[in-house]
């Protein structure tokens, strides 16, 4: 179990590098993936089922105690990316498919992968999960009406259609994983150590799925113009995102601490951007094109997240910032800073 736990930490370690390598590999060699694009479902599924395996009653029961900023950091969730999307596809003038892909990636719940930069950015995890969660938990219905909402100019939406994708991938995995962990108890958390290469290796499979289905597309003319617009989708949410948790501090500081706008930054910015993808070559078979958009911010976010939650931990470090301070200001001169006032002194 032990060789498990290190080959998890590694491929974690690894993982956007391997994304990007995977991805150029299925680019030039399509047939690698293309069998599995019926199973997307499934292995979203499979990701999701695994989520529930990790989830206790006292995860649910953390929502009930601390509603206020849950539901408040999944409003801004929902409210916050839908409308970034929708602005960034009136601003590059996107149209069809790809507009559609846009708005759907900026429609999803927050990505699992938002724990890992919140834990690594001494952020306010158990915040982090309880917001990942009811935002999952709410996908089935935000997604279809979101996208009815602000998609439809574009395309005809099937609501429907996402619906019921988005009810089966999401919400029967999840609960049927919740279910495992109560009734297996002990033996489920034996095999907890696996889940993580497991989720990993299907988002590999989805990816390659996308990335072959689009290969000749990828880097047309209509589908580079995505790539700018992902990166800002992502950034102006962990903008919006720390921005909306400061205002909310004013209103409410005992909820909405330093540790807590670092979960909802990281939360508002970080998209599930695998459900993205399968629902889009689910709900939109006939134009794969529409899941090229999650394919690209999966692997920007993985980045963006990687690099901000670095520099967080470096800056507090820096500034003598405690985990569990309160509103983030710096409780000490800068350590270089604090070396030349000291040199000073001394001549």
């Amino acid at each position: 179990m032990e060789k498990v736990k290190q080959a998890a930490s590694w491929l974690t370690k690894w993982f956007t590098l391997i994304v990007i390598v995977w991805a150029a590999i299925n680019y030039f060699v399509p047939a690698i993936s293309v069998w599995a694009k019926g199973y997307t479902g499934y292995l979203l599924g499979i990701v999701l089922f695994g989520m529930g395996l990790t989830l206790s009653v006292d995860d649910f029961a953390r929502i009930v105690k601390q509603p206020l900023m849950v539901i408040v950091g999944t409003v801004a969730h929902y409210v916050i990316m839908p409308l970034i999307a929708v602005l960034l596809c009136w601003i590059f003038h996107l149209d069809g498919a790809i507009a559609v892909g846009v708005i759907l990636v900026g429609c999803c719940p927050s990505g699992t992968s938002s724990n890992v930069m919140s834990f690594l950015s001494r952020g306010d995890v158990a915040l982090d999960v309880s917001i990942g969660l009811l935002s999952t938990l709410l996908a089935p219905f935000m997604i279809p009406l979101l996208m009815q909402v602000l998609a439809s100019r574009y395309v005809a939406i099937p609501w429907q259609s996402l619906f019921l994708s988005a009810l089966t991938i999401v919400l029967v995995p999840v609960a049927l994983g919740v279910a495992c962990h109560m009734i297996f108890k002990e033996k489920i958390e034996k095999v907890t150590p696996v889940l993580p290469i497991v989720s990993q290796v299907a988002i590999l499979l989805i990816i390659g799925v996308v990335v072959s289905a689009n290969a000749s597309k990828l880097f047309s003319s209509e589908t580079l113009l995505a790539i700018p617009v992902v990166i800002l989708h992502n950034l102006c949410g962990y903008a919006l995102g720390f921005g909306f948790s400061k205002l909310m501090y004013k209103v409410y500081p005992k909820g909405f601490r330093y540790a807590q706008q670092k979960a909802i930054t990281f939360e508002v910015g970080m998209q599930d951007s695998g459900l993205g993808a399968t629902l889009a070559l689910t709900s939109f078979a006939a134009t794969p094109v529409t899941a090229i958009p999650s394919t690209f911010f999966s692997v920007w976010h993985n980045i963006s997240g990687s690099v901000l939650s670095a520099w967080w931990r470096r800056h507090d470090d820096k500034y003598g910032i405690p985990r569990d301070s309160v509103d983030g200001k710096p409780t000490k001169q800068p350590v270089a800073t604090a070396a030349a006032s000291v040199a000073a002194a001394t001549d």
